[in-house]
């Protein structure tokens, strides 16, 4: 007969296999995870409950329209968390990429007040002229992503230089296995006031990144990049295709062009971040370099590392149009207790 020690040996080694299954088991909106995994989210107006007089941030204060308080800021919180960590699976992604978020603080609060003060997340992040004061922030795990350096590329149109916008955050560094990466993190102009008469200045933002992008194809030999973001354009607008020269063909794949993976997850999975007019679009995307589409490169990918994270919880019913909707945190001025307006979007990457 087992004494009592051998029965909890036992019990022990049934557990640690249970979990060890438990863990290989995903839902149908999971994938495999690899060994690093990048992920980026609009998460909708994450603003502090502080009126800032620089700022048109009134409407998120507790006497605002939008009667914006310490409860409701920490449910966002918990919210973008749960995000994150379900993303992350087993292991949370290395390097979050997140817009429309008010400043440093809410980033502070988010990694620190969450379940994800754990992992040890620290923080890039630039104070940017937006009017609104919504930022992009770049969200990273210290035991596995080594900054080397990072810029926030201001952005001053020649037409309208008095209407400032969000900056473009670049970061510079190296996973474990030193490979080297570069990060773009984009939120660029919106589409309110119509498509057309905003075109150009989204396509002008492109001509930033495709500067910058090709001053790294000229100092370095095929360069790892990796340009995400909310481009409020589609992968087939003019300023992904023409300006910033994303392709999205990928049967001759060369080091020193750009891949458009949001085209693939558009186009070819049916895929969407974001309903408008009961249509579902890649707002957010993942553009890469050919470099990392080499599967003789030290970190590697396929286009079917590229996902859009579609949780049920992040969903609602669709009661004007059919399927569902994204859970958002207000319909108007409505509390609604959601998450956001869009979808989050990520990509694994693969070392040898």
């Amino acid at each position: 007969m087992y004494n009592i020690k051998t029965q909890l040996l036992i019990l022990f080694f049934v557990l640690v296999i249970f979990l060890d299954l438990k863990s290989q088991i995903l839902e149908e909106y999971e994938f495999p995870r690899g060994d690093m995994r990048i992920m980026f989210y609009n998460v909708e107006n994450l603003f502090d409950i502080y009126d800032d007089t620089l700022k048109i941030d009134e409407a998120f204060t507790p006497e605002g329209e939008r009667h914006w308080n310490k409860g409701r800021f920490n449910k966002k919180l918990y919210n973008i968390s749960k995000v994150i960590t379900a993303i992350g699976q087993w292991e949370l992604p290395e390097i979050v990429g997140l817009c429309e978020i008010e400043n440093r603080f809410v980033l502070e609060q988010l990694i620190n007040r969450t379940a994800l003060k754990k992992f040890s997340y620290k923080i890039i992040h630039k104070e940017s002229p937006d009017r609104r004061g919504i930022d992009v922030g770049f969200l990273y795990r210290k035991d596995k992503f080594k900054p080397i350096s990072y810029e926030a590329i201001n952005v001053t149109f020649p037409f309208a230089a008095n209407k400032p916008t969000r900056d473009i955050l670049y970061v510079k560094g190296y996973n474990n296995s030193n490979d080297t990466l570069h990060i773009f993190i984009n939120h660029w102009p919106s589409r309110w006031g119509g498509q057309l008469e905003t075109d150009r200045k989204r396509m002008f933002v492109a001509s930033v990144v495709r500067k910058k992008v090709d001053s790294l194809f000229l100092a370095d030999k095929n360069p790892n990049i990796i340009i995400m973001g909310d481009m409020n354009d589609y992968p087939d607008n003019k300023s992904v295709t023409e300006v910033l020269r994303a392709k999205h063909q990928y049967n001759e794949i060369q080091e020193e062009e750009l891949y458009n993976l949001a085209y693939y997850l558009q186009e070819e999975k049916g895929k969407g971040t974001h309903k408008y007019q009961g249509e579902w679009g890649v707002l957010d995307q993942i553009i890469i370099s050919g470099s990392l589409l080499m599967q003789n490169n030290s970190i590697n990918m396929t286009k079917d590392d590229a996902h859009v994270f579609e949780a049920p919880f992040l969903l609602e019913p669709d009661k004007h149009y059919v399927g569902s909707k994204t859970f958002r945190t207000y319909i108007g001025f409505k509390f609604h207790d959601g998450f956001s307006d869009h979808l989050p979007i990520y990509i694994d990457l693969h070392t040898k």
